[in-house]
């Protein structure tokens, strides 16, 4: 096993507390961020760098599956013989923070951390609107994707040189999140695995040379509803093992495949999903919260001094300092978590105190919050090793296929 850089090899320390703080994204280095980039430097785009060193191709392919962790996919590897393969050969990566999708995808899509493209959460607070909005499914109309993340995509800037495809669910074609961190070259909708992997094939066959991101949702949903460790989610695995088998079997001779993902999961009982805002001392003060159940955004009222954040610091350490690592917005962004730059335009969009669960456990404001979203078993968003170790696989390669046909050759009388 290659095990990429981490940013984080060594913890940082919390300046509040003296406790370590887990590692930050490898960024710029060993992240998500760097997949597509190196994708379309191996292409021979312009602007971009082979940082992740991949080898020559005259076609790339992205396969993106949500939720795939790296230590889920060692675990159950049982049920996927193909990927298991590759699992020796394969590397280590970091998914953006936090690690839910909005910002993974985000980061994959343009090449950069949270800090610059602006995705830093499920649901985060709009400082004009003085409101939390969604970034994922779900957004506000008062958003415009491109003004909030205004960094060029790698889709974009690959297409000025070589054709360029998406392929994922239809309705995913014209959705918010597509258009702030995904836009770019030709939408190919098709809904079942085993269409998609069909319209990838017939795509990449088509066009001498292309950059192709392939999306993969099934594996997250049911996690979400059954959990990672769930029957549901192993037959998700089988799914994902065969058609990926199958896209193997049918790409050019000349393609390059890769499986990366978002982000990993961790299952929480349902005696460990807590509802925070039943505590007065913990919403003390408290404006808006937002994030993920595993990383809360708490952003305070304007009036509420240094003071006043220490206070309600130590009621959550009080709380759930064993269960979580809570820290503020200054010293995760020290810390790099959302990368070495954060414009001023992100800046206000990252709660005052930041909560991330190192327990498996997860943080509700009930006030806010559906009360459907307490029945989600899979669940993401800290940095905790299951949730940021992604693998990059590469499932096949121009290098690989001419010595596995000249092999077969061989074989022949």
């Amino acid at each position: 096993m290659d095990v990429g850089t981490d940013a984080g090899t060594s913890s940082s320390p919390s300046p509040a507390a003296g406790e370590p703080l887990p590692p930050a994204p490898g960024y710029g280095r060993s992240s998500v961020a760097e997949v597509l980039a190196s994708s379309a430097a191996v292409l021979g785009v312009p602007g971009f760098t082979n940082t992740l060193k991949l080898p020559a191709a005259k076609r790339v392919c992205v396969v993106m599956v949500d939720g795939l962790g790296w230590s889920l996919l060692k675990q159950r590897s049982g049920h996927a013989p193909f990927l298991r393969g590759f699992l020796p050969a394969g590397r280590v990566l970091t998914a953006a923070f936090p690690t839910t999708t909005a910002a993974s995808l985000a980061s994959l899509g343009t090449g950069r951390p949270p800090g610059e493209h602006g995705m830093v959460g499920y649901d985060v607070l709009d400082p004009a609107q003085d409101k939390v909005v969604n970034l994922l499914g779900n957004w506000d109309p008062g958003v415009d994707p491109q003004t909030w993340q205004p960094c060029p995509t790698i889709l974009e800037q690959a297409a000025e040189h070589v054709p360029v495809a998406s392929v994922s669910l239809p309705r995913f074609e014209h959705s918010a999140m597509t258009e702030a961190a995904l836009r770019g070259g030709r939408f190919i909708g098709a809904t079942g695995v085993h269409a998609r992997v069909g319209a990838a094939a017939e795509a990449l066959a088509a066009s001498p040379r292309m950059l192709m991101y392939l999306y993969w949702n099934e594996l997250d949903k049911a996690g979400h509803k059954h959990g990672a460790q769930s029957a549901q989610w192993g037959y998700q695995l089988e799914e994902l093992d065969s058609a990926l088998k199958l896209l193997a079997g049918r790409l050019p001779a000349d393609t390059l495949l890769l499986l990366t993902a978002d982000h990993g999961m961790v299952d929480v009982a349902p005696e460990h999903r807590y509802d925070f805002s039943a505590d007065p001392a913990l919403v003390a003060g408290v404006r808006h919260t937002a994030g993920e159940p595993r990383m809360v955004h708490l952003y305070l009222e304007p009036d509420a001094g240094t003071g006043h954040r220490e206070k309600l610091i130590a009621a959550w350490r009080a709380a759930y300092g064993r269960k979580a690592w809570i820290t503020t917005r200054e010293e995760a962004v020290a810390a790099g978590y959302f990368g070495p730059v954060v414009t001023d335009a992100v800046l206000p969009r990252i709660g005052d105190v930041l909560v991330m669960a190192r327990e498996p456990i997860a943080l509700y404001d009930t006030r806010r919050m559906n009360p459907s979203s307490l029945a989600v078993v899979g669940q993401h968003g800290s940095l905790t090793k299951a949730e940021r170790e992604v693998p990059l696989l590469t499932l096949a390669a121009p290098a690989a296929k001419k010595a596995a046909g000249a092999h077969a050759g061989r074989g022949k009388k």
